[in-house]
């Protein structure tokens, strides 16, 4: 058994495997906007979400447009696989307070920020694109767990000051700042 099988995951496809995460954000319910420009960048993308992300998407259009369903639970023990290709990069975006300091703490009650400490932990390329109104972008946990996340070697693109309608970068900003994170 190699290491995939080992942790769940499927074959890898010949195309580079994106993960992208959603939270239970606003943002979320245009994650379509972002998975088909990645698309043509030659990603094969799978989504992932949270119960409270899930509320946000389209899972039967999501899952017809990568391919495979939105991952929302944790697998059952029956299942041997998650079902997942091995991944090459993560987008978390919209990333939430909560689920930006559960993943910091290494809090695994959702299958999404399980996977995300597992697939830091084994060096997978992570973006992490919060959207948190200014109240909790300030509070001292929110900039505690950014500041872990980094030292874990995760890339967040965030900047607290922008004004509300623009703390959440546009899809083409998330997917350029991958493409510089994966060049650079």
């Amino acid at each position: 058994m190699d290491a995939d099988e080992e942790h769940g995951f499927g074959e890898r496809p010949a195309a580079k495997v994106l993960y992208a995460i959603a939270c239970g954000a606003g943002a979320a319910s245009d994650l379509e906007s972002f998975v088909r420009p990645a698309q043509g960048a030659g990603w094969h993308v799978r989504v992932i979400a949270t119960p409270m992300g899930a509320k946000f998407l389209d899972l039967d259009r999501l899952a017809a447009l990568t391919g495979g369903p939105v991952r929302t639970a944790f697998r059952q023990p029956h299942e041997t696989s998650n079902g997942l290709p091995p991944a090459d990069a993560v987008v978390v975006a919209p990333a939430t307070f909560n689920t930006i300091n559960k993943w910091a703490l290494g809090i695994t009650d959702t299958v999404a920020v399980g996977m995300l400490c597992e697939l830091v932990g084994m060096g997978v390329p992570t973006l992490a694109v919060p959207q948190v109104k200014a109240e909790l972008a300030g509070h001292v946990a929110f900039g505690r767990s950014l500041d872990a996340l980094r030292s874990m070697g995760v890339h967040v693109l965030f900047d607290p000051a922008a004004p509300a309608h623009a703390r959440m970068p546009d899809w083409q900003d998330v997917l350029t700042e991958l493409s510089g994170i994966l060049n650079g």
